[in-house]
């Protein structure tokens, strides 16, 4: 006799900015909507027995008068208290409710009280357990499993999303991890510091699947040198065009940039985080130590890859100049993309301890650990001049002037595709998203308040 049929939601909540509240149409821009790899894998992990439905705040509402028996939320710290929120309310309906992600694995003890069960960690093995517990009605209220083994990942199901909503439903993952110590970083501690990669016979199968661009929601696709060497060559037949994010060593190995480039890398998300040598020595940042940037970018532009650069600013060491010193080498060296962040201390990483117990963490809204906030006390600067001066570098960086001088520049060195289907739209979903958070009047108050 088969398990009794079960229906589960699983719920991806967001900020108020950007929430759909009817059958409205989006308001984030899809550029920043990516294909929902994390909820997929969760779906793909349920038994056979349970129909799984996705539902993503940015695209559609929720429906709190569902018939689902089991709600599933899964969040990052910013959306902590819209998921506490849609857990009491699902809860208070006498539905489950089972919290998953990085917020609820590093504070499982405060999400608990907005929940029934939470997953600890990635969900792949967890979640067979925690549906054969309910149907058994011992449910547990923590479930924290062995990192996932890649080779055993399940098939994905993409028709679970709304495909015309994202930027693309070709997103997939080859590893996943690091072994990097930054202090800041959230990511390497949610995969315990280990790097896994998947057997390339089923990267390149699952490839085959999928359109002809392609992300890579990778952490850092180069880490393993060795497996990004033989997954490159194994790609290069397919004949893709691939978008990832890696570290900055990409560009010291020559036959691992040729053979990315040849495989059909367009662009790359790099964390350089910072210019400072002080700086990037407090964040634990090594493999950026002593390193030069200018050739960095210099070597990827030639192999026709765009980049989207990484800079947080609010370091101990970082002064209010530090703001124009990055704005200079981003339009100096015609970085097509920027990600610019005010320095945030998310629980699980070694610099929300050390902040913690140095009582200097100023705000713990979770709502407001989304970059876009200062929510801890800088050493050598005024919480005013950090919040300014970040606006400054993102309100010059996207004026319109800046954008249409490094797309132009760009032509030298990128393919037509590229400039008009990532670094254009990219430029244009940052000056849209940045706008609507206030960003460039924010900027405005820069220089005035500096001098001051």
């Amino acid at each position: 006799m088969g398990k009794q049929p079960l229906k589960c939601v699983l719920i991806n909540p967001t900020s108020p900015l950007w929430r759909v509240k009817s059958k409205q149409k989006p308001v984030n821009h899809s550029v920043f909507r990516f294909s929902m790899l994390p909820s997929l894998y969760v779906a793909a992990s349920m038994p056979p027995h349970v129909q799984t439905e996705i539902v993503d705040e940015d695209v559609e509402p929720i429906d709190f008068e569902t018939d689902a028996d089991i709600i599933g939320v899964s969040f990052m710290t910013y959306n902590a208290p819209r998921a506490y929120e849609i857990g009491d309310i699902f809860r208070a309906k006498g539905k489950a409710v089972i919290f998953g992600g990085y917020h609820p694995s590093f504070m499982p003890e405060e999400a608990i009280q907005h929940a029934d069960a939470i997953c600890i960690g990635e969900a792949e093995y967890n979640v067979p357990k925690m549906i054969s517990d309910f149907q058994n009605g011992g449910l547990q209220q923590f479930y924290e499993s062995d990192l996932v083994d890649l080779a055993k990942l399940p098939k994905l199901n993409r028709n679970l999303i709304r495909r015309n909503a994202y930027v693309t439903t070709n997103a997939m993952q080859a590893t996943r991890g690091c072994i990097h110590h930054c202090a800041f970083c959230s990511v390497a501690a949610f995969n315990r510091y280990k790097i896994r990669t998947r057997p390339v016979d089923e990267v390149i199968k699952e490839l085959n699947s999928l359109g002809r661009h392609v992300l890579f929601m990778d952490d850092n696709i180069i880490l393993n040198k060795a497996y990004a060497k033989e997954l490159f060559k194994a790609m290069i037949p397919l004949k893709k065009r691939w978008f990832s994010q890696s570290g900055i060593g990409i560009a010291a190995d020559e036959e691992l940039l040729d053979l990315a480039a040849k495989s059909g890398c367009r662009g790359l998300f790099i964390g350089f985080e910072s210019l400072s040598e002080a700086t990037l020595e407090a964040y634990q940042k090594q493999p950026n130590r002593k390193k030069d940037y200018c050739e960095v970018v210099r070597k990827l532009h030639k192999a026709g890859i765009s980049i989207c650069g990484a800079f947080v600013f609010g370091s101990d060491e970082d002064g209010p100049d530090v703001f124009e010193t990055t704005l200079d080498f981003l339009l100096e060296n015609n970085v097509e993309a920027l990600q610019s962040t005010r320095l945030t201390p998310f629980p699980g990483t070694p610099l929300f301890k050390s902040m913690d117990e140095e009582d200097r963490i100023i705000d713990k809204n979770w709502s407001h650990y989304d970059f876009f906030h200062v929510v801890h006390r800088p050493k050598l600067m005024d919480t005013s001049t950090l919040d300014y001066g970040t606006a400054w570098v993102q309100q010059h960086f996207y004026s319109y002037k800046n954008i249409t001088k490094r797309v132009t520049r760009a032509g030298s060195y990128l393919s037509p595709e590229t400039i008009f289907k990532a670094v254009l739209p990219l430029n244009i979903g940052w000056r849209f998203k940045l706008s609507n958070y206030g960003a460039f009047q924010l900027g405005q108050k820069f220089r005035s308040h500096s001098t001051v």
